[in-house]
């Protein structure tokens, strides 16, 4: 069985850092593109930031470029999402999520596989 599983989340103060991780089992998603997501309390899932597999490529959303960096680690199935300068808007569940395909995609249905989602609080 496929599964994605986040950790790393947790509270922190706003300026600070957190770093989330993703392991995957039951696959191997060398040949995937990867990606986070995040889910506001009443709002919809939204892109974060993702990677493809070609290069490793990656795209971020305008709201976290040049404070969250991710990154992939195929040998030991790995996807991680390192986050810094961190604000209150940025509190949110945070997911993990995999396709089949070549290029980093921003909306949920494009994506075949989720983990549970982790839960990031950054204090004021």
């Amino acid at each position: 069985q496929t599964q994605l599983h986040e950790s790393g989340g947790g509270l922190v103060q706003a300026g600070g850092s957190l770093r989330l991780s993703c392991v995957t089992s039951g696959r191997t998603f060398t040949e995937n593109v990867m990606a986070w997501f995040r889910q506001f309390p009443g709002k919809d899932r939204e892109f974060v930031a993702g990677i493809s597999w070609i290069g490793d490529a990656t795209d971020y959303a305008d709201s976290v470029k040049g404070r969250f960096t991710i990154s992939r680690d195929s040998a030991l199935n790995t996807l991680s999402l390192q986050m810094d300068s961190l604000s209150p808007e940025d509190t949110a569940v945070y997911y993990c999520a995999a396709r089949t395909g070549d290029f980093v995609r921003y909306v949920v249905e494009d994506y075949d596989y989720w983990g549970q989602g982790t839960q990031v609080t950054v204090s004021s």
